[in-house]
């Protein structure tokens, strides 16, 4: 009897000093947010609100080229987190908002400010079609992110769509707006804002390694593309971003021309 009230009262005091030690504070783990990727997205962020500033003051070409420089910010912040390993839930949503002001809200107030409001209540339709598309298209990324193979886009990329808006502003900021002209402006702003939100596959440009050797002929190319861009940026810009926007429509009219063809002919 002895024996066992002994051996008793020993479990019980490890019991007892079990319950203390799972009664000691737990040490919060340390959060916090990855510094350079949300830095550079900072740098998007402030590009576009620098963009609606100098529109709202009627300064359209520094409006511009504010948004191309949040476009280099926001290429940048992605590929820099990959390549550091500091992608987190945190960083997608702060480049998300960030998207939404320097390529969804600034565009359209610079296209707005610039000439379609004359068009009245057809230009305000004009630029809320972008804004909003822009919205629906980045909520859309952000739903298919853990799905897609980020190979390709559905859509029209905001800041290609940014680009375009932006592109022809620069190119025409010393004209005088006519009717026309601000016409011209109001549609391919509409149009860049329904591209947004279409179906059609662009290429997403994540596959390449920024890490891995090229050949010579490849840093070469990039040399003579910055050449050619600094012989007239905004009209050269404006002509890139034409043609990657109407590049994904025109490959799925010839896919569905040439399916057609093969099955009228089978």
């Amino acid at each position: 009897m002895g024996k066992k009230s002994g051996s008793t009262k020993k479990v019980l005091n490890l019991n007892h000093g079990s319950d203390i030690h799972s009664l000691e504070p737990q040490v919060p783990t340390r959060k916090g947010i990855y510094l350079l990727p949300n830095l550079l997205t900072t740098g998007a962020l402030f590009g576009g609100f620098y963009a609606v500033l100098t529109g709202f003051s009627g300064q359209y070409e520094w409006a511009a080229m504010a948004i191309f420089a949040a476009m280099i910010f926001d290429g940048l912040d992605g590929r820099v987190a990959r390549m550091t390993n500091t992608q987190s839930d945190f960083g997608v949503q702060y480049d998300s908002l960030s998207d939404m002001v320097s390529f969804g809200v600034a565009p359209a107030v610079v296209a707005y400010g610039w000439g379609i409001n004359n068009l009245g209540k057809v230009g305000l339709a004009a630029a809320f079609v972008y804004a909003s598309c822009a919205a629906l298209r980045l909520a859309r990324f952000n739903v298919q992110a853990n799905i897609s193979d980020g190979k390709m886009f559905t859509g029209l990329p905001s800041p290609a769509a940014a680009g375009l808006v932006a592109g022809f502003i620069w190119s025409i900021h010393d004209v005088e707006p006519s009717f026309l002209l601000s016409l011209a402006v109001a549609v391919i702003t509409a149009i860049a804002g329904l591209l947004m939100v279409s179906n059609f596959k662009y290429p997403s440009f994540k596959q390449i390694d920024f890490r891995g050797k090229v050949p010579f002929f490849v840093i070469l190319s990039v040399v003579m593309g910055f050449v050619v861009i600094t012989i007239d940026p905004p009209r050269i810009l404006f002509a890139i971003g034409v043609i990657f926007a109407s590049s994904a429509p025109l490959i799925a009219f010839f896919r569905y021309f040439i399916s057609g063809k093969e099955g009228a002919n089978s």
